[in-house]
Order: structure tokens, then C-alpha cells, then sequence
């Protein structure tokens, strides 16, 4: 779900049902949709959301036990074309970029808020690199960015422990820019910050942002690259079947 309010524009992933859990076609339709913002000339700066409870919840476990049963074969390439094609998009892109983040923003969800310009959560937010309870990897450039924003030993805590994150010790560790009160508020200031920040001059900040990541990427294509290849490899695993059968049967006993 896609809109422009004041030279804004908005994308809020849209499947509230699932928690916005991230699957080949969600993730095409996000794509598209930050396609469609980067190219119009009506749209000088972009937000990311989500609807209902979650930002995004992590992966759709029917999309992810597709693939632990071998009915899908092609997840390497769905990860790299989708999955990290947002990645790719919110990163690259040389217009501004904000989140606004209300709940779970969970394994794909916290990679896609980690490539945008500034984050603004509300006090249900929480962000959670548990890749590694699937016996997966973070595959869509977290494993960069997230030491350079929190610091190489919160950063080890997340992806390696798992360490869940709520909002106040994000913004306390500069995983977001600005915590708020409740979501109306949250997509008032994500709008609020947009428009600051579209008013600088666009070739200006375009240039600037090139800069600053050049000075942090140790070369965020060769992580990409190098993400896709062992994720493909862990997602063929058997520990990765018998980790998701586990955490399936968790989350539904807590249903």
C-alpha cells in the first residue's frame, strides 16, 4: 500500500493478519512500490511502514517451511531479487529514507529499517535479529550497518544471542533517531522529518549520502553477495528444518 501526502511518499507493508510477515510476494509488492516513489519527480523523500500491530515480523513461516520441505527451490534467488532488493532500494536510494516503526520489527523487518536514512519508533517498537534461532544468518546487509549504528559488542549481542531490543534501549544505543508516544504521533514526525529533510538541496544530499557510505561500507555489494550464497547454503540444512519446526511449535502454543 503505497500513497503521497505533501511530497512524501508513504509505503506501509499491508498483510496486519500475519504481523506483515515478509514472504516473495510481499516483499515484490514493497519493491515495487519504492520503485514507483524513487522514479516520480512528485516525491521528494520516502517512508516505510507497516500496518497494524507489527512494522514486520519477520519471514512467513508458510514461505519459510516451503522451503525446509523442498517445495520451494528457488529461495536464493527470491531472497536476493525481493528480499534484499528492498534492501537494496532503501539503501541506494539517493532521495531521503525514514521508517516508522510500531511493534516487532524482527529479523527482515530490522534489516530494512537499518538501511534507511532515520528511524522513528513508538514505545511499542522492538527489534529482534533472531536469524540465528533459525540456524540463518542476516542475509540483507545487516551484519554491516548494525555495528556501525549500535557498536560492534550490542551488534554481536543481537545477531549472535538473539538479544531482543525494546524501544528505549534502542534509542538509548542510537538504533533510532527519535522515540514517541504512539503511532499517530510517529507518522506525524516521520512526515514532520521527511519534509526537513527533502527541503535541503536534492543533488546535495544525494552527494552527501553517497559519502557517508562510502566511509562506513566495507563494500555492502560483496556483503550482499556474500549473504545470499551462505543463506541459500543454511536454508538447504537440516538444522534449519528442525530449527523452524521448533520455533513453529512455540509460537503456537503461545497462540
Amino acid at each position: 500500500m503505497s500513497w503521497i501526502d505533501d511530497g512524501i511518499g508513504w509505503v506501509s507493508i499491508n498483510r496486519p493478519e500475519a504481523g506483515n510477515a515478509a514472504r516473495p510476494s510481499s516483499m515484490k509488492a514493497l519493491c515495487d512500490a519504492l520503485d514507483a516513489h524513487i522514479e516520480s519527480r512528485d516525491v521528494m523523500a520516502i517512508v516505510i511502514t507497516g500496518e497494524g500491530r507489527h512494522f514486520l515480523a519477520g519471514g512467513d513461516f508458510g514461505f519459510l517451511e516451503d522451503i525446509a520441505s523442498g517445495r520451494n527451490t528457488e529461495a536464493g534467488q527470491q531472497i536476493y531479487q525481493w528480499f534484499q532488493g528492498a534492501a537494496r532500494r532503501l539503501f541506494r536510494c539517493a532521495k531521503p529514507t525514514l521508517a516508522a516503526i510500531a511493534g516487532g520489527a524482527i529479523t527482515v523487518g530490522c534489516e530494512l529499517t537499518l538501511m534507511c536514512d532515520v528511524r522513528i519508533a513508538d514505545r511499542t517498537a522492538f527489534f529482534h535479529e533472531s536469524w540465528i534461532e533459525l540456524g540463518l544468518i542476516p542475509p540483507l546487509g545487516g551484519a554491516v550497518m548494525l555495528p556501525h549504528i549500535v557498536g560492534l559488542p550490542l551488534a554481536k549481542e543481537m545477531m549472535l544471542e538473539s538479544r531482543r531490543i525494546d524501544a528505549d534501549e534502542a534509542l538509548r544505543y542510537g538504533l533510532i533517531n527519535e522515540l514517541v508516544d504512539d503511532p499517530q504521533i510517529m507518522r506525524a514526525r516521520a512526515q514532520e522529518r521527511a519534509k526537513a529533510m527533502a527541503a535541503r538541496p536534492a543533488a546535495t544530499f544525494a552527494r552527501a549520502k553517497e559519502l557517508i557510505h562510502r566511509g562506513l561500507e566495507s563494500s555492502m555489494d560483496d556483503e550482499w553477495a556474500a549473504g545470499v550464497a551462505a543463506q541459500t547454503d543454511l536454508l538447504g540444512s537440516d538444522m534449519f528444518r528442525e530449527a523452524l519446526t521448533t520455533k513453529k511449535r512455540s509460537l503456537d502454543k503461545r497462540r
